[in-house]
């Protein structure tokens, strides 16, 4: 008699015929073990979604917040995001009498990202009312910090451990079926908080912010749980690599190596000055509701992953990572003109195009420039390779939402004062002057990719021909 299948051989079936990389699963990390362990990506989108497309809108527009003090606070995670490296260096030291490396940094960024939410809610309380709105506004920093330093910790920690548990073959394939579920997760949490908020009230955005909370504790235990083996003998090694500034002097010394550099940070921060000004721009120019705005990330991150999966075709079948980039650079170029003229002509699906295709250009730009980063890497120096990318992309990054906060509420300041006449006298000038000013950085960016194009193909046999990842997109 022929047995019948079980539900979860069918659904196991199904997933690695239809989710992408999900040919990473093995003997020793199977599929169901794999996605139970992505569970913390998911909470770290839900948290990214919260930081990036809902508080910055509510806090512009409906708390009256000035932009530059918004985008302070966005910026400030970007600046742990270069301390990954450390991190991941102090995990794989770290010494427990119980054995664990990965799973106390895991379990204390996940209290870092529980504590920044749960104390979130009170600190909008504060910057309601003008005689605590600086305590407020130092609060909802320290909110921003613990929740992006948990995040990058989690996130950092979680990837060494799903490193350590996959085969090595497999563990460029694990590293990038994560980052397609920090994508999905961000794209499914955008999408139900927005829902959630359509009918917008203080008390529906608090509730949600604590259902956040207490949702990232869950699913991270739930990810967590008997994922690492207690191992004494990792926990007392006492052995150390060359120097950091040995291995770094030779990486900057080739050929092209400081040109990738400042193109990707220029890129970066081209990119990310629109990051914490999209979703005030839908409700305060275009008048959306705070679902509506916050569905825009959910948008960002669509255009992201199908970035992603174009960039696997295109890079599989030997494209140049780096004319890929710039193809990236292209679409952002026409993303913010989409995002700029949706204003003037009041359209709103032009809106939701741009934001799509802001993600797909950033998501492609990400990618490209981060495998001609582990071309560059000579042998044993691929995190470095990685770490320097990293580095300068998220500082660059948070620099370009910190400039474009402050870039906005000047020239909204200076326009609205009729310094620049009557036609311009208009909010939506301080909004155009950071998307006209993300364009003139994009065509910079291509101005410095141009020469080091082709670089790829001169390091082809660094780089393996089937795309994977051994670090996430930032």
């Amino acid at each position: 008699m022929k047995q019948k299948p079980s539900a979860v051989t069918f659904w196991q079936a199904v997933g690695t015929r239809f989710l992408p990389f999900a040919d990473a699963a093995s003997t020793e990390l199977p599929l169901g073990r794999l996605l139970r362990l992505a569970l913390f990506q998911v909470s770290v989108g839900i948290a990214a979604v919260l930081l990036n497309g809902t508080l910055n809108r509510v806090l512009i527009v409906e708390l009256k917040t000035p932009a530059w003090i918004v985008a302070l606070m966005i910026a400030i995670p970007l600046l742990v995001a270069p301390f990954r490296a450390l991190i991941g260096h102090k995990s794989d030291t770290h010494r427990s009498v119980l054995g664990w490396r990965r799973v106390p940094y895991i379990w204390f960024g996940t209290l870092g990202q529980f504590g920044g939410l749960a104390i979130m809610p009170f600190s909008l309380i504060l910057i309601t009312r003008p005689d605590t709105f600086a305590f407020g506004v130092a609060a909802a920093c320290l909110s921003f910090l613990m929740t992006g330093a948990g995040m990058h910790v989690t996130q950092t920690a979680g990837l060494a451990l799903a490193t350590d548990i996959a085969p090595e073959d497999k563990r460029p394939r694990v590293v990038a079926l994560l980052y397609v579920m920090l994508l999905v997760g961000m794209m499914l949490a955008a999408f139900t908080i927005g829902n959630l908020l359509i009918d917008f009230t203080a008390t529906r955005l608090v509730q949600i912010i604590q259902g956040a909370a207490a949702l990232t504790m869950g699913l991270n235990i739930i990810a967590l749980w008997k994922q690492e083996a207690r191992n004494r003998s990792f926990t007392t090694s006492t052995s150390t690599g060359p120097a950091f500034s040995e291995i770094w002097a030779s990486f900057t010394a080739q050929p092209n190596a400081k040109r990738l550099l400042l193109a990707i940070g220029l890129g970066a921060m081209a990119f990310a000055m629109q990051d914490a000004l999209l979703e005030p721009y839908g409700g305060e120019i275009l008048g959306l509701s705070v679902g509506s705005t916050t569905a825009l990330t959910g948008a960002w991150a669509l255009g992201a992953l199908v970035a992603f999966a174009f960039s696997g075709k295109r890079l599989s079948s030997g494209s140049d990572p780096l004319r890929l980039a710039g193809f990236g650079a292209v679409a952002g170029i026409a993303a913010f003109f989409m995002v700029l003229f949706a204003a003037p002509i009041s359209s709103v699906p032009l809106l939701f195009a741009g934001a799509t295709t802001i993600g797909f250009g950033t998501g492609l730009f990400s990618v490209g420039t981060m495998i001609a980063a582990m071309g560059l890497a000579q042998k044993d120096s691929a995190g470095l390779a990685l770490g320097a990318w990293g580095a300068v992309q998220a500082s660059c990054a948070g620099a370009g939402i910190a400039i474009g906060g402050l870039l906005r509420d000047g020239m909204a300041t200076f326009a609205l004062h009729d310094n620049m006449g009557a036609t311009l006298a208009d909010r939506a000038t301080g909004y155009g002057a950071v998307y006209a000013a993300e364009i003139m950085l994009l065509l910079v960016t291509l101005v410095v990719l141009g020469p080091v194009i082709g670089l790829h193909l001169q390091n082809k046999n660094k780089i393996s021909e089937r795309f994977e990842l051994t670090e996430f997109p930032t």
